[in-house]
């Protein structure tokens, strides 16, 4: 391929990775701050909690909603609109002068994250030449991974800096307002509809003229929200509540509990760049991520048995980081796999809302066992979660395999 091919998929690949960065980093946007906000509005950890539960379930409802629109009016207007409302919603929360001014503000907040990742795997699947495609969803993961690493950094040494929470929520409109500039001056590179080849469009037609639900009767897009489901519900529990687990299971001191978890964070950004590579190797996608979970189900069960030293859980927590990145660009390329024509956007807002219902659920789950005193079973239950994903893995990918072959007969 030619360096002027390299040089646009790499202009392509940077901005949507920006743009999927500043999501996650807006997920993130009110937790770090949350004993500001609390000493200042006098609220409580639940009523704090429930903004988050606020967020993720609008983010949920309008993901699958999104995809809709993504496939009709195109991702990338839609994609404006999310990091504008990003932009929004640190506004709203940062003049906010109570506790509903941040409720409005995390809904707006659910409705702006809700579209990124149907209009993101669109642009990518239709402005990326397809052997870059494993290292662009690998990029994507990427940028997530850093989004959700820079917010706690980013919005807490302002809020120290100034004394002010308030401060901080501004100054993170100001990031998504900025981005939001960038993708406008870039706006005929994500050009998405001029992305379409003659032949896929002619495909996008016809899946028009059918009914637009109709790619819900397909098994394959229902395991894939299944895989997603669940997936999401391990590194939920891993999110919420590891650091607590491994302060009681191994009597780590706290701060070596944290680090374990953004070990396992880094360790996963790491392990996604190598499975950009891996995922371009491939087209049994669905081998790969089974191998990765096996490896990661089986350490989490190790480290939840607590036979081993606690010398050596940061190592094990990476090990399960990493195995869990690899898996990633194969996950999103099962999910392609899995689209029929024309119906990009909406099946990965269909699927993608799993991670969001998965993501909300996963707290209350390792909460209860949490408060039955049993932080062994955090880990466990991580690993069967991602024991679960392995069949859902292995049965959308066997039925993408059978399709491929009918169509090579065909």
């Amino acid at each position: 391929m030619s360096a002027a091919s390299f040089r646009a998929d790499a202009r392509v690949i940077g901005l949507v990775a920006t743009a999927h960065g500043v999501s996650h980093f807006f997920q993130l946007l009110l937790a770090p701050l949350f004993p500001w906000i609390r000493a200042e509005l006098g609220l409580s950890y639940a009523e704090l909690g429930a903004l988050m539960a606020i967020f993720f379930i609008v983010s949920g409802v309008g993901q699958a909603l999104s995809g809709f629109i993504v496939d009709r009016v195109g991702a990338r207007s839609v994609l404006f609109v999310g990091l504008a409302l990003l932009g929004a919603a640190a506004l709203v929360m940062g003049t906010s002068s109570g506790y509903a001014g941040l409720a409005l503000g995390a809904m707006i907040a659910g409705l702006g994250n809700c579209v990124f990742h149907p209009a993101d795997y669109t642009l990518l699947n239709r402005r990326v030449s397809a052997p870059r495609l494993a290292h662009a969803f690998s990029a994507h993961g990427i940028s997530g991974n850093l989004g959700y690493a820079a917010a706690p950094v980013f919005l807490v040494g302002i809020a120290q800096l100034t004394g002010s929470w308030r401060t901080a929520v501004l100054a993170a409109a100001a990031v998504a307002i900025a981005v939001l500039l960038l993708l406008l001056l870039n706006r005929s590179v994500l050009d998405d509809r001029a992305g379409l080849s003659a032949a896929d469009g002619s495909r996008a037609r016809s899946a028009a003229a059918g009914s637009s639900l109709a790619f819900l009767k397909l098994p394959q897009v229902w395991m894939c929200f299944a895989f997603f489901l669940v997936s999401s519900l391990a590194i939920g529990g891993v999110q919420s509540f590891a650091p607590t687990a491994l302060h009681e299971l191994y009597g780590m001191p706290l701060t070596l509990a944290a680090l374990a978890y953004t070990t396992f964070m880094l360790a996963s950004a790491g392990g996604m760049l190598l499975g950009g590579f891996a995922g371009a190797r491939t087209s049994n996608h669905d081998r790969l991520i089974a191998t990765c979970f096996v490896v990661a189900g089986s350490l989490s069960v190790l480290l939840g048995l607590a036979v081993l030293p606690a010398v050596m859980v940061l190592p094990i927590m990476g090990l399960i980081g990493f195995g869990t990145g690899v898996a990633n660009p194969s996950r999103d390329l099962l999910v392609r796999a899995a689209s029929p024509a024309g119906a990009t956007g909406r099946v990965y807002g269909t699927v993608y809302s799993g991670l969001d219902a998965g993501m909300a659920i996963a707290p209350v789950i390792f909460g209860l066992i949490m408060d039955a005193h049993q932080p062994g079973w955090v880990f466990v239950v991580i690993g069967g979660f991602q024991f679960l994903a392995i069949f859902t893995a292995l049965t959308v990918g066997t039925s993408s395999r059978r399709r491929r072959d009918v169509t090579a007969v065909a």
